[in-house]
């Protein structure tokens, strides 16, 4: 089975759209997120330009804000807190990468947390550790919903989580631990990868690189969610799994483009969501 996020994240933000029509009329306003980007690489053009249209689909207002390469980090960091102190600012996201003059983790950390839509600040990364109410990251957020969506049975499960990034690896690990799944975490270099995740009834995948995981690696019927985003040498986008010989062995397998993508991106408008619904209502 190819589980089509595409037409999840679809479904999804119809019942948003109607939502967010209906917190409008509530609360006189609607969600406003502002997205930030710096310089013009061109993967992140490409992944802003899908957020903002999701966005507009959804009803939202908000703001692009679209600086230049050159753009210090003290500039980057004032433009932050500018949101941050706008009340009708529900939601905050910087894209990354940053340049590589600009430190990521204080841009991170710049973000209020009430309004850090990514999940990434320290402040939200603890609260989901404590099973403390939170913004939860939107890749492993998709990746349950994506998931429970497709029909596939979690608890008692075994999954095989390669990555360990703060973004998506641990995160998704809690989250499948929180499903009662068992959960092993591993790396591209973790010796004896092939025969850890041929072990896997659910494998995820988010290591960047092209193709890592082939057939031999994979146990006959998983589910295997291909989180990577790559480009060959001829320009051919391609994710961490090699789909033309693992999706006849797996059970179901999501694909690049089309996958988990999508379901990111919804996640980031249902956060949203949530932020606006919690500001309102404190």
């Amino acid at each position: 089975m190819i589980i089509n996020g595409k037409q999840i994240a679809q479904n999804l933000k119809e019942q948003m759209r109607e939502q967010v029509a209906a917190l409008s009329a509530q609360y006189g306003r609607k969600p406003c997120l502002n997205v930030i980007i710096v310089g013009e690489n061109p993967a992140s053009l490409s992944y802003v330009k899908s957020k903002i249209k999701a966005s507009e689909y959804c009803g939202f207002d908000g703001e692009l804000i679209q600086l230049p390469e050159t753009t210090t980090q003290d500039e980057l960091l004032r433009i932050i807190r500018e949101s941050n102190e706008k009340d009708n600012v529900d939601g905050i996201l910087v894209q990354l990468p940053l340049p590589k003059h600009i430190n990521e983790q204080y841009v991170i950390n710049a973000i209020a947390p009430e309004k850090d839509v990514d999940g990434f600040h320290p402040t939200n990364v603890a609260k989901l550790w404590l099973n403390q109410q939170t913004i939860v990251p939107c890749t492993p957020l998709g990746i349950i919903t994506l998931l429970e969506h497709s029909g596939t049975p979690l608890e008692g499960r075994h999954a095989v989580v390669v990555g360990r990034s703060n973004i998506v690896g641990k995160p998704m690990a809690k989250l499948l631990l929180d499903k009662n799944c068992s959960v092993t975490i591993a790396h591209s270099r973790t010796a004896n990868l092939a025969s850890i995740c041929r072990d896997a009834d659910i494998l995820i995948v988010a290591v960047g690189r092209p193709q890592m995981i082939t057939a031999d690696m994979v146990k006959p019927g998983a589910t295997v969610i291909d989180v990577g985003i790559n480009r060959t040498s001829d320009g051919k986008l391609v994710g961490d799994v090699d789909f033309e010989s693992v999706a006849p062995i797996a059970g179901a397998i999501t694909p690049v483009p089309g996958g988990v993508g999508p379901m990111t991106i919804t996640m980031l408008m249902q956060n949203t969501i949530e932020i606006f619904i919690q500001r309102n209502n404190k």
